[in-house]
């Protein structure tokens, strides 16, 4: 049965693989947008910024790789919500594969779509000044986290990509975890931020995320706020998974 598994979602994430290398313009316009954020905060606001002796660049970069995972989630969405939209779910279902093989392949695209989209930032950031003495083990902890972030908001956006009624429905619902690290730590520290915000920003995923990430990329010390941000990713996962399995479920009923 597990082989039956693996094998279906191979070939089905080889289908939804060749459609993303077939129009990589999607992959460079989900980094587009994060690397222009990047460039404007750091060549116009990051002189205004303290962020005392680490590089306004080293400072923000953990933020603006979430940011790119955010963007980037939006096409998964945009993607499924196609196949459901062309009936090729149900010509699927008509096979003897496995049904659950259907989700994971657009899964697993996504991850595979947003690394890309990650090591265009990277490759931006360290054009622009970014250094890291990191070690072999903090950048691995680095590639846990973000990966383990992107299946959680991948498993975010089958649910909108099962369940939208229109295309701009199935995308529009990245906007919001888009916008969510700029009320965060990841461009200017939280203390200067008025009462409220300050609560808000400093009790919310995004933080303790970009704070596990900096801490690691910087050599600092992380804290508690690791285990906050392992925490956070995997119970979002959890839920996504689950929430997103009952809506395909209901679909295909």
């Amino acid at each position: 049965m597990a082989t039956h598994f693996l094998g279906d979602t191979a070939v089905l994430t080889g289908r939804t693989l060749r459609h993303v290398t077939r129009s990589l313009d999607t992959i460079i316009t989900t980094a587009i947008t994060p690397i222009a954020i990047m460039l404007m905060f750091v060549y116009v606001f990051g002189g205004a910024i303290d962020t005392g002796s680490v590089s306004y660049v080293n400072y923000m970069l953990p933020g603006i790789l979430l940011i790119t995972i955010a963007s980037g989630i939006s096409y998964t969405a945009f993607r499924l919500f196609g196949d459901m939209q062309g009936g090729i779910f149900e010509r699927f279902h008509s096979m003897p594969i496995a049904r659950s093989g259907v989700l994971w392949a657009h899964v697993l695209t996504s991850l595979v779509a947003n690394v890309i989209s990650l090591v265009l930032v990277f490759g931006v950031a360290l054009l622009m000044g970014f250094r890291s003495g990191a070690g072999v083990l903090s950048w691995l902890a680095v590639a846990g986290i973000l990966i383990l972030f992107t299946l959680a908001l991948t498993w975010i956006a089958v649910i909108p990509g099962l369940t939208a009624k229109s295309v701009d429905g199935a995308s529009a619902f990245s906007y919001p975890l888009v916008f969510l690290p700029f009320i965060s730590s990841a461009f200017v520290p939280t203390g200067t931020m008025p009462g409220p915000v300050r609560a808000f920003a400093e009790h919310q995923p995004v933080t303790s995320i970009v704070n596990t990430l900096r801490g690691l990329l910087t050599q600092q010390p992380v804290g508690t706020d690791v285990w906050t941000a392992l925490a956070w990713c995997a119970g979002i996962l959890v839920v996504a998974y689950v929430f997103a399995n009952v809506s395909y479920r209901r679909r295909i009923s």
